[in-house]
């Protein structure tokens, strides 16, 4: 007997619309991969690294592949996937999806709030004496007005905003390569491609030092799996999608590999320390006395960027999971533009948090630091569950993985390899004091988390909803299979 919906969650709800065209994906892709933290962060890499980090972000990269290819397959075996937290609650049960959604949700509140902390930071340095609370609040209202319109609004601002990352990391590149082929030397010496193996080789710091390193760049890699939000979303997404994740590996080449290894070239990586931007220090060297301010200004792009990515994806996550029964259903509700303006005001509201948190005193940039290392271990929960998620699909409707026309390679074996690394990954947090503490503090959300879903779980509105849910996922599996056949005739 199949369950009801009930009163308030009507049959006929309007649906998320498919506005996002090809450049839309691929930019926001390009946008999720590169984060703030190249710009700024890349220097405390360097330091500990040394030109080992090359190798770091290569290896991080490329076990982010296999993690975005099973999301691919997953969300093009049923178009009624609107995240990846919906294959979860369909894989490996309504649990997986309750945990998955609100995690991820949780991810990118703190992430969204860091950025606007970020956003103050840099528009003071900018415009010094502007009261903190000013960008806070400005930003926050910008990014609600922009995501309420329509999702097309979403998908052209950030196409643009990635732009100027794209564009800033390319000038850094043209104007490196420039500076090693014409004989180019300062005060840290000559720019050379030398300089990356003659202070110390590759491995200067040894193997904890390589380590030190992916312990920082995996936070760097943090937002990768957004384009699996905007599923719902996409025009075409049976051909849009595959060409975002099938990037991925050039993405990082170039924009990864290929920016640090011009930076530490141009100057010999000793001459990095963490706090500095390496983009400035090499713009500065060039010559170009505006870098501070360019390189300011494409940081704080790139925050809005983060922020504007945090909002959307948030309010996605919470529409889906009252879909699911997993929250209010109020925030399932879209408004006339077909946008969840309820879910949206929830991530703003919160958003602000970040406003109140400017004026808390001298030790909220440490706090934040914590804060945010325990945002990045919930991602690699996140992705394991994207992991977890396929194995259980290959092992549940084989008949699909076997129809699909975008398999992720290596199959079920590069799963587990992927698993192994994310326990290296675990292990290097332990080795300094300070993400440890932030990985001892992670349970905790975890533990919340478990003690709502043991209330949740049997509710009667959850239960019809999640029917309800299955339903729906069932009747376009069977369309699907439907047109499988009519094709094969």
């Amino acid at each position: 007997m199949t369950i009801q919906r009930p009163p308030s969650a009507p049959v006929e709800a309007p649906h998320l619309e498919r506005q996002l065209s090809n450049r839309h994906i691929q930019l926001i892709a390009i946008g999720g991969a590169i984060g703030t933290g190249l710009f700024m962060g890349s220097g405390k890499t360097i330091s500990a690294a040394g030109p080992s980090v090359i190798f770091v972000y290569m290896i991080i990269g490329f076990m982010l592949f296999f993690v975005m290819r099973a999301m691919g397959e997953l969300l093009l075996s049923n178009l009624h996937y609107k995240s990846f937290s919906d294959f979860a609650a369909d894989l490996l049960g309504p649990w997986a999806g309750f945990f998955t959604g609100w995690t991820y949700w949780f991810c990118w509140v703190i992430t969204g709030i860091a950025d606007v902390i970020a956003i103050a930071g840099y528009s003071q340095e900018l415009w010094p004496g502007l009261p903190l609370w000013i960008p806070g609040l400005v930003t926050v209202a910008i990014l609600l007005l922009l995501n309420l319109t329509t999702v097309k609004a979403f998908g052209e601002t950030e196409f643009w905003f990635a732009l100027i990352k794209i564009i800033a990391i390319a000038a850094l590149i043209i104007v490196g390569l420039f500076m090693i082929f014409s004989g180019f030397s300062s005060d840290a010496g000559p720019a050379t491609f030398s300089n990356l193996w003659s202070h110390g080789g590759f491995f200067p710091n040894e193997f904890m030092g390589f380590v030190a390193g992916f312990q920082i760049a995996v936070f760097a890699f943090v937002g990768i799996e957004l384009v699996g939000t905007t599923a719902a979303e996409a025009k075409d997404p049976e051909k849009n999608l595959p060409r975002a994740i099938n990037s991925i590996p050039v993405r990082v080449l170039l924009f990864y590999v290929g920016a640090l290894i011009i930076l530490m070239s141009v100057i010999p990586w000793t001459q990095f320390a963490a706090g500095h931007s390496p983009f400035i220090a090499m713009f500065s060297l060039a010559g170009l006395g505006a870098a501070a301010t360019v390189v300011n200004l494409v940081v704080l792009s790139s925050a809005m960027s983060s922020a504007n990515s945090g909002i959307y994806s948030t309010s996605r996550m919470v529409y889906g999971l009252a879909q699911e029964g997993d929250a209010p259903v109020r925030f399932g509700a879209l408004s006339r533009r077909k946008v969840p303006q309820n879910a949206l005001f929830l991530s703003c509201v919160l958003l602000l948090a970040g406003v109140v948190l400017m004026y808390a005193g001298e030790n909220i940039g440490k706090a934040f630091e914590m804060v945010t290392t325990v945002s990045a271990v919930c991602f690699v929960f996140v992705w394991s569950i994207i992991l977890a998620s396929y194995i259980a699909f290959r092992r549940r409707r084989p008949h699909l993985h076997a129809a699909s026309k975008f398999k992720m390679p290596g199959g079920v074996p590069m799963v587990w390899a992927v698993f192994a690394f994310f326990a290296f990954v675990l292990w290097t947090l332990t080795t300094q004091p300070d993400t440890l503490t932030a990985l001892l503090v992670t349970p905790v959300w975890f533990i919340i988390l478990g003690a709502a879903w043991f209330v949740l779980r049997r509710r009667p509105a959850h239960l019809a909803r999640y029917q309800a849910f299955q339903d729906e996922l069932r009747s376009e599996q069977d369309g699907a299979s439907g047109r499988q056949a009519v094709d094969s005739l």
